[in-house]
């Protein structure tokens, strides 16, 4: 009777065990699954409190201060240069004859060198002065110089401060060695009792996500040319690795003289306006009030585009709406409307 028993329980322990196993993998009723709600990670992404004006990339803490913009020299003894990977906005114009000089922008990132520094144009002035910018240039043209001595704009110039603010590198000949330091402009703006609080105005920026559906004609490589030589022509090739454009000048992949880090920029904004010779050097009066034609390249993809003067911020413009940037660094070609746009770039170069 006990072996009987003992059998008996065995089995019932047997069938239950069968049973739970039944319940867990056969065609019977199971247990409820608690659902696990799926996180959307874009709902989670943090939105940052502030945004940088120049750039709109956001940041944990403030963003305030005053740019500071700076004429760099892109002569060919000049290259590479040093600080031009941190600018917010880097302005390409000519200068004289064919040879183009660059406004380095500075605001969100200040880096520990800038230069070669070189002479000033009226044109490049009044760029800073749409930023509200302390100006840096090392000299001037005859128009240029009545306008800083007429107090235009706040500047520093190393016609005044050749060997104290400003130092001569011994590793290139001048013109093409004259650099400052961020420390530099920050003390020369002590002295001379200039603000550097005042933030400067904010262009237009899409969100990150409405930065992933830009759309246009396919442009993963542009040459902008300003001469029929190649020393000053420009070539900017979109990287799909990381998102963004690489610059190369004459051939030569424009990178930081010192850490060697490339040119990375998420905006290529290409505009064409009238250019007048003024004088025997070649100095000229470029207008950049009248508005024009243009191409906006991001994310690998060109549309034209007309440019405006919106309160000395030149900005792209479709069908009556200022176009938003792609968050992150903007590169501005100016070019003469002879021989225009449709001569000077060409997309899809090799």
């Amino acid at each position: 009777m006990k072996k009987w028993a003992v059998a008996a329980t065995a089995a019932l322990l047997l069938l239950s065990g069968c049973s739970d196993k039944n319940k867990a993998n056969g065609p019977g009723p199971k247990e409820p699954v608690k659902e696990v709600e799926e996180v959307d990670q874009e709902e989670v992404t943090k939105e940052l409190p502030y945004h940088y004006p120049l750039t709109g990339v956001g940041s944990e803490t403030k963003t305030d201060g005053r740019a500071v913009a700076v004429m760099v020299n892109n002569h060919p003894k000049a290259r590479p240069q040093s600080g031009l990977n941190k600018a917010d906005i880097v302005y390409e114009l000519l200068a004289e004859g064919d040879v183009t000089r660059f406004l380095a922008v500075f605001q969100s990132e200040k880096p520990e060198n800038i230069g070669p520094v070189r002479s000033a144009r009226d044109y490049y002035i009044e760029l800073a002065k749409g930023l509200d910018a302390l100006f840096i240039a090392h000299g001037y043209s005859e128009e240029a110089k009545k306008m800083l001595e007429a107090g235009y704009l706040d500047n520093l110039n190393g016609m005044v401060y050749d060997g104290t603010l400003f130092k001569r590198s011994s590793d290139r000949q001048a013109p093409h060695n004259s650099y400052i330091t961020y420390e530099n402009v920050l003390k020369g703006a002590t002295e001379k009792k200039y603000s550097m609080e005042q933030s400067p105005p904010e262009f237009k920026f899409l969100s990150e996500d409405e930065s992933k559906s830009v759309t246009g004609d396919d442009a993963k490589s542009v040459m902008v040319s300003y001469s029929t030589g190649s020393t000053f022509d420009s070539i900017y090739e979109f990287d799909d690795s990381i998102g963004k454009y690489k610059r190369y000048a004459d051939g030569v992949e424009t990178i930081d003289l010192v850490t060697k880090e490339p040119i990375l920029l998420d905006n290529l904004f290409i505009i064409e306006t009238d250019h007048k010779v003024i004088n025997e050097v070649a100095h000229k009066k470029i207008d950049l009030k009248s508005g024009g034609s243009g191409y906006l390249l991001q994310m690998g993809k060109v549309i034209e585009v007309e440019w405006k003067n919106d309160n000395g911020l030149i900005v792209p413009v479709r069908n009556g709406e200022v176009v938003p940037f792609v968050q992150g660094k903007t590169w501005v070609n100016v070019i003469p409307t002879n021989p225009g746009l449709q001569s000077s770039v060409s997309f899809n170069v090799k």
